[in-house]
C-alpha cells in the first residue's frame, strides 16, 4: 500500500489500506454527515466532495451531487453496492496517497485541508446507520460450545441443529448504540438459589452482567420478500464490519430464556464502534474457516474455500481506577 502524504503512523488502525466510513459533525457543521478516519484525522467527505466535486469521487453516471456524503447516516451510501463502495474508496485512497494524480485536489489545497480534515479528538461520532433489523448468529464453534456448558453442561453444549445451519435470533434494534454510551445495569427477575424447589425469583439488578466481543456486519440493501438471498450472491450484499459489544445479563436470562430463547436479558444494551470498515478492506484477511465434520444442505454450499476473516480481535477491561487485563 502506497504512503500519505498525511503523517500516519505506521502501526495505525487508520492506515491508507483501510478508510473506514462513519457519521460525524464536526465544530464548523454541527449536522450529521460522513467522513472517513485517516491517521488520526477524520476527512470531511461532505466539504470534500463540495469543494472538489462529488464526480471525483462518485463512479460515472452517479452524477455530481455531493448529496450521498450530506447525509445523516450511511444508509444512503451503503444501498449503491460494492462496486461504488470500491471506487469511492479507491478515489480517497489516491487523493490521501503520497504519489497521488490529483495533487491539487487535496493534497497542495491548504485551504482545503484546512476545512476538510480534522483531528479524531475534535470530530463527534454517531450511530453510523438507521438500523431496522438486528440478527445475533451464534457464530463460532468454541464460543457456542462453551456458552452452551455455562447453561446445558458439556454433555448437551451444543443443539443437534448446531452443525446443520446457521443459528441466530432477532435481537432489539432500537438499543443498538455507539461506542461511548453509558450502559445500564438491567433489573429483572433473578433466582437468588437456583436449587431451590419451588422456584422463586427475585427481581433485582442484574449480578451477571458481561460482554462478548463480536463483528457486526452491515447489509447494503434489501431484498424482495420472499425472494432469499443466494450463498453465491450474498458476499455483494454486505456493507462493511463494526466491533460489536454483545451485553448480557446472565441471571435474568437463565431465568427466562426456556422455552423462547432471550428477552429482557440480552435486549438492554448493543455497543457498535462508530467506523464501518468496508468489506473490500478486510478481503485481504479471507481465510478458511475450521473443518465441519457435519455435510451442510446444497443451498448454504460455498464455491470459495475462503469464508471466514483471520483477524486479531482484543478486549481491555478497566476499572474507573486500573486497567484490569487485556484478553484475545
Amino acid at each position: 500500500m502506497a504512503r500519505s502524504w498525511l503523517d500516519i503512523d505506521p502501526s495505525s488502525d487508520f492506515s491508507l489500506a483501510n478508510i473506514p466510513f462513519g457519521i460525524i459533525s464536526t465544530p464548523d457543521d454541527p449536522a450529521r454527515h460522513v467522513g472517513i478516519a485517516i491517521g488520526t484525522y477524520v476527512l470531511d467527505l461532505k466539504v470534500l466532495a463540495d469543494q472538489i466535486g462529488a464526480h471525483h469521487l462518485l463512479p460515472y453516471g452517479l452524477g455530481s451531487n455531493p448529496a450521498v456524503f450530506a447525509e445523516h447516516t450511511l444508509n444512503v451510501f451503503a444501498e449503491l453496492g460494492r462496486s461504488v463502495h470500491r471506487h469511492v474508496r479507491e478515489r480517497i485512497q489516491d487523493l490521501l496517497a503520497e504519489d497521488t494524480t490529483c495533487p491539487d485536489l487535496l493534497k497542495n489545497n491548504a485551504e482545503l485541508r484546512d476545512k476538510a480534515l480534522w483531528p479524531q479528538r475534535r470530530v463527534k461520532m454517531f450511530l453510523p446507520m438507521d438500523i431496522g433489523d438486528y440478527t445475533d448468529f451464534y457464530a463460532g464453534y468454541h464460543h457456542a460450545y462453551a456458552v452452551g456448558v455455562m447453561f446445558r453442561g458439556p454433555a448437551n453444549a451444543l443443539q443437534p441443529n448446531y452443525t446443520h445451519l446457521p443459528v441466530g435470533y432477532h435481537g432489539r434494534a432500537s438499543s443498538i448504540v455507539v461506542s461511548g454510551t453509558p450502559v445500564r445495569r438491567p433489573v429483572g427477575q433473578i433466582l437468588l438459589d437456583p436449587k431451590a424447589e419451588p422456584k422463586q425469583p427475585t427481581v433485582a439488578p442484574s449480578r451477571k452482567l458481561d460482554m462478548e466481543l463480536e463483528l457486526g456486519c452491515f447489509i447494503t440493501k434489501s431484498n424482495p420478500l420472499g425472494q432469499p438471498v443466494s450463498i453465491d450472491e450474498a458476499e455483494q450484499h454486505v456493507f462493511g464490519y463494526v466491533l460489536l459489544n454483545d451485553w448480557s445479563a446472565r441471571d435474568i436470562q437463565t431465568w427466562e430464556y426456556v422455552p423462547l430463547g432471550p428477552f429482557n436479558g440480552k435486549n438492554f444494551a448493543t455497543t457498535i464502534s462508530p467506523w464501518v470498515v468496508l468489506a473490500d478492506a478486510l478481503e485481504p484477511f479471507k481465510a478458511k474457516g475450521i473443518e465441519n465434520p457435519t455435510p451442510v444442505q446444497e443451498y448454504l454450499k460455498e464455491k470459495r474455500e475462503e469464508t471466514v476473516y483471520d483477524i486479531q480481535l482484543e478486549v481491555d477491561l478497566t476499572s474507573k481506577s486500573s486497567r484490569i487485563g487485556s484478553w484475545r
